[in-house]
């Protein structure tokens, strides 16, 4: 059962790529994340009122949020940070840089999640993994080469510096929720972390973007914007239901959850028109491989 909600995942998680780079199209980042943190809040406004006043309603059902002590919301506080970093740095990439290349690299993000269980969690890895890891990093270098014919410099552009921050911190939430669903309540997690980044990003807002809006970043609400949040707080749940079931393993549900890049790179190449599709899409084969690589390893 957690397979098949990691696979539900991945498919909602394309489909949020695909909202997402149609949202940030010549539009303005801050109140487009701003907007979406709002929107995954209010879907899950309903569930948590209705555990706080009517808990009969949903006790013993998947949707129920349990009430956890004022110290547990300190670590779902730091996973609201975390994830609004590697959020942020991924909305100025997909709205810099061709979707067919932010969606592969990001789907490598498995690799890292694999080498940071080696440090952080002490594991091994075995043979299907080490090559798995390699083959990510070979692809890695591979879309790089296929990035300078667009003028896409992967060391000296600076968009592809945010994609590589989205990645990292996004293999350290990926981590920080393997310790989250051993420790705290599913839904506790999902609904408060969403909730928090409200507060965190109306300063931001209000600081960084608002002063300027009508000159170097306006802003223009498209119907995208709440497909993003929709799509999203749908690939949460499943994910976060995933990982609660047991024996659930975080290795292999990061890597299937990855697997909607396919979804996001079709889009790319039919609906947005990217170039280097044929030499992009032979290299996504390579990173479909190494996925399954550590599918393989994981098991």
């Amino acid at each position: 059962m957690w397979l098949i909600s990691a696979f539900a995942s991945a498919l909602f998680l394309g489909l949020y790529d695909v909202n997402k780079k149609l949202g940030l199209r010549n539009n303005a980042v801050l109140p487009v994340l701003f907007l979406n943190t709002v929107l995954c809040s209010l879907f899950f406004l309903p569930i948590l009122l209705l555990s706080r006043f009517a808990p009969d309603t949903l006790k013993d059902t998947i949707f129920f949020v349990s009430s956890v002590p004022a110290s547990t919301h300190g670590f779902i506080l730091l996973k609201s940070v975390i994830v609004l970093i590697s959020w942020g740095t991924a909305y100025v990439a997909i709205k810099n840089l061709p979707i067919t290349l932010v969606g592969p690299i990001k789907a490598m993000q498995p690799s890292l999640v694999l080498l940071g269980a080696l440090l952080v969690f002490k594991e091994q890895l075995n043979l299907y993994q080490w090559l798995g890891v390699l083959v990510a990093l070979a692809c890695f270098v591979l879309y790089s080469m296929a990035g300078k014919k667009e003028g896409v410099s992967f060391w000296t552009n600076k968009w592809v510096w945010f994609l590589f921050v989205a990645v990292i911190t996004g293999a350290i939430s990926g981590l920080y929720d393997k310790y989250l669903m051993n420790h705290y309540d599913r839904m506790a997690v999902q609904v408060w972390y969403t909730i928090y980044q409200i507060g965190l990003m109306l300063p931001v807002l209000l600081i960084f973007w608002y002063p300027k809006r009508k000159v170097e970043a306006p802003f223009e609400f498209r119907w995208s914007i709440i497909g993003i949040a929709f799509f999203l707080s749908l690939s949460d749940f499943l994910y976060f239901y995933a990982l609660s079931l047991p024996d659930s393993m975080i290795s292999v549900v990061s890597v299937v959850r990855r697997s909607g890049i396919v979804i996001s790179f079709l889009a790319g190449a039919f609906f947005f028109h990217e170039k280097n599709i044929r030499i992009k899409g032979l290299i996504l084969l390579g990173v479909l491989a190494a996925m399954f690589l550590l599918y393989l390893g994981s098991r």
